[in-house]
């Protein structure tokens, strides 16, 4: 391992790698912000060099577009994401400014981020998230740069620091291990060490001699990208909770980043800790859509609890351990977790569970050392317990390791056992991204508790194939939710890009996940979708006849969530996969979308849709969780917010200016009131609200004209 400064690593990467430089970076906050930009000015500058970049989710501070936002936005990104660096290739790409010997490809985009930019679109690479390392490697990847996390807090009693893979272990562990595997090319590998990085235990832990290259000095450590959390509003909240009630006590979750993630996660605690209220709420959504929950939902508190499984670890996964809700611990040996799974084995450590393992051929009769490891590392034997020379040391005691002796049994039993069962996981997770209080949360967190998180390979969470038989017992009961944009009335989604071919994001994981909850016989993939969304002023339905780009085919149908309920599609005919999403359609489609179903052919001439299921409009949602939204168990933002509550104040106005801009002829009337002086009602205290947006001054008639507009919409 070799340490040296920001110019010495360039220059001893271009003598390992030579002039031709294919840079690997990770997805989100893994990326060594710094470091890469100092290797893309020294290609920029120098012809002779090129570089390409492989990576996904280039992340970027909030740009505002217009002076309102720019105005609003400005204090919150200053006291959000710090001094997080940009990253320059990202600023030229969306520039379009990339220089010629510097090419950017990436296998998932932030969300709508690339639409219309040609070089990014061209240079997208249509990846499985648990393909991607492979993909990287067929391009010839010679150079791996991550940002890792420290732990030196042991000071000069250590060896030496530990460091980790922290948020990113996903595509990096899955490559250099591909790499060996493949017999491909060295890899340069170079890490910087990123001081406000939680450290992550377990398989994220990395030996100090791992990397080629190791940067540790001012310019590697900074802030962390930090998403403040979206409001989660009444669509949201019922997708969620209809979705809440498909996760089965005892099962294993997947879910996503966003509102419809932080929504799913406050649903369940609901559920968990007022169920009464939950009971209600899904009561009278099923009242007001005229649908019901499918005969196999699970509406009580969680007795078990959830084992979280998820390609993303993120901040709802945290409020659901905090709330004791993901709590089943699994564990990665193939014999134990059976054991455990048909309850032969308990947390409590006995000597009823110590000869399962015996009868199990997990340990032999007589103790090997590598037994003894095994027993203390899952807690089955206390830490005392010491092998010396073929024997079991405890305390003063000296003991042969026999189990087959019924009275030495009884004596290991007495002078061994642990207390508890130890070394599982209650949570796997492939990376991590979320607000700053989430990183707070990771960085402060007892290391008993960060060692039941478990951040590994992308291809162990999102496959089965090489870890079939330990997934299945794993990941039993398992719901794979993830979201999607578009499904068409016969069950295909639309999750990712545009029939244009323009790419949105990228197929991620979803593809694994819902190939999992058809392959494992307990599981389902569920895909939760906004039954209509508004653009440019015009409301259209999120269901469709069909579309021109399709994510997860028809073939791969299962369960779609809408805000009006739960269409349940696997197993079933197109007229009734047609019935069951009309259901769930919001009802201002219905009948367009029923028609061109018969003039096709799908479904009965005859067919009409049921009267009770014609109520699904947004009014009727928001009615139904009007309570729950004022007395805090839905509210706009269950996990905290970064914003002040003046900026939310300020959001909200802004928000309902937008949508007067979308429609020219509200604003036209908007400010014809103002013209003629009906702004807004005296004696309301509007001052401070104007300092924070910089407008208490305005002597322009189009800032005469736009403070007033902002005062009337507050």
């Amino acid at each position: 391992m070799k340490f040296g400064t920001t110019e010495q690593i360039l220059d001893e990467i271009i003598a390992r790698a030579g002039k031709q430089i294919v840079l690997a970076i990770p997805m989100g906050i893994g990326k060594p912000n710094r470091l890469v930009n100092a290797l893309y000015r020294r290609v920029k500058n120098d012809k002779s060099l090129s570089l390409k970049i492989f990576t996904a989710l280039s992340l970027e501070r909030p740009v505002a577009h217009s002076e309102l936002e720019q105005r609003f936005l400005a204090p919150i990104v200053e006291r959000v994401f710090g001094d997080y660096p940009d990253l320059d290739y990202l600023k030229d790409s969306r520039a379009g400014t990339l220089p010629s010997n510097i090419s950017v490809y990436e296998f998932f985009h932030k969300t709508g981020d690339y639409l219309g930019n040609s070089p990014a679109q061209q240079h997208f690479i249509y990846s499985n998230y648990s393909h991607a390392a492979r993909d990287m490697l067929i391009q010839g990847v010679n150079v791996l740069m991550q940002t890792i996390a420290v732990d030196d807090s042991a000071g000069s009693l250590a060896p030496a620091p530990r460091y980790s893979w922290s948020c990113n272990p996903d595509v990096s562990l899955d490559m250099l291990a591909l790499q060996k595997t493949c017999n491909a090319a060295p890899i340069l590998t170079i890490a910087a060490v990123n001081r406000k990085l939680p450290f992550m235990p377990n398989d994220a832990e990395v030996a100090p001699d791992f990397f080629d290259l190791l940067l540790d000095d001012e310019t590697t450590t900074h802030d962390l990208f930090a998403p403040p959390n979206m409001k989660v509003d009444a669509q949201d909240y019922a997708i969620s909770l209809w979705a809440s009630a498909l996760v089965p006590d005892g099962g294993t979750l997947q879910i996503g980043i966003g509102s419809l993630g932080d929504g799913i996660s406050q649903a369940l605690i609901v559920r968990d800790q007022r169920n009464a209220e939950y009971q209600k709420i899904l009561a009278d959504l099923q009242a007001g859509s005229g649908n019901t929950l499918p005969a196999n939902s699970d509406t009580g508190r969680f007795k078990r609890g959830l084992y979280g499984c998820s390609e993303m670890f993120v901040n709802g996964f945290l409020w659901l351990i905090r709330a004791g809700i993901v709590r089943i611990e699994v564990y990665d040996d193939v014999l134990l977790q059976g054991l455990v799974r048909e309850g032969l084995i308990e947390k409590r450590v006995t000597a009823q569970g110590l000869r399962a393992l015996l009868e199990s051929g997990r340990i032999h009769a007589t103790l090997t050392e590598a037994d003894v490891e095994f027993l203390k590392r899952f807690g089955f034997f206390c830490d005392e317990v010491r092998w010396v020379d073929g024997q079991l040391f405890v305390a003063d005691e000296t003991l042969p390791p026999t189990l087959s002796d019924a009275d030495m049994f009884e004596r290991i039993c007495a002078h061994c056992l642990g207390t508890e069962l130890g070394g599982g996981y209650l949570m796997h997770g492939g990376f991590f991204l979320g607000p700053r209080d989430f990183y707070q949360a990771l960085r402060n967190m007892p290391k008993a508790e960060l060692q039941r998180i478990n951040m590994t390979r992308i291809h162990y969470i999102n496959e089965l194939l090489g870890h079939e038989e330990l997934a299945r017992l794993q990941r039993r009961n398992a719901r794979f939710i993830n979201t999607t944009m578009m499904v068409t009335l016969l069950g295909a989604a639309i999750s990712d890009g545009l029939d244009s071919g323009q790419m949105v994001s990228g197929v991620g994981g979803q593809y694994n996940f819902v190939a999992m909850g058809h392959a494992l016989p307990d599981a389902r993939s569920i895909l939760l979708m906004r039954a209509w969304r508004i653009k440019n002023g015009k409301v259209s339905s999120n269901i469709v006849w069909n579309y021109g780009h399709v994510t997860i085919p028809r073939h791969l149908r299962d369960i779609v969530v809408t805000e009006y309920g739960i269409a349940d599609l696997r197993g079933q005919a197109d007229d009734e996969v047609i019935k069951r999403l009309l259901a769930i359609t919001d009802s201002r489609f219905q009948d367009d979308l029923l028609k061109v179903a018969k003039v096709n052919g799908k479904i009965d001439s005859a067919y009409q849709i049921p009267p009770q299921q014609r109520n699904n409009f947004p009014t009727m949602i928001e009615a139904v969780l009007r309570d729950g939204k004022q007395n805090g168990l839905l509210p706009d933002y269950p996990f905290g917010t970064d914003f002040t509550e003046d900026e939310l104040v300020i959001a909200r106005a802004l928000a309902r200016m937008k949508r007067l801009l979308e429609h020219p002829f509200e604003l036209l009337g908007a400010l014809f009131r103002l013209a003629i002086g009906q702004s807004v009602a005296k004696g309301k205290d509007h001052q401070r609200y104007l300092e924070r947006m910089g407008m208490t001054e305005a002597h322009t008639l189009k800032d005469k004209l736009l403070r007033a507009l902002f005062v009337r919409n507050l």
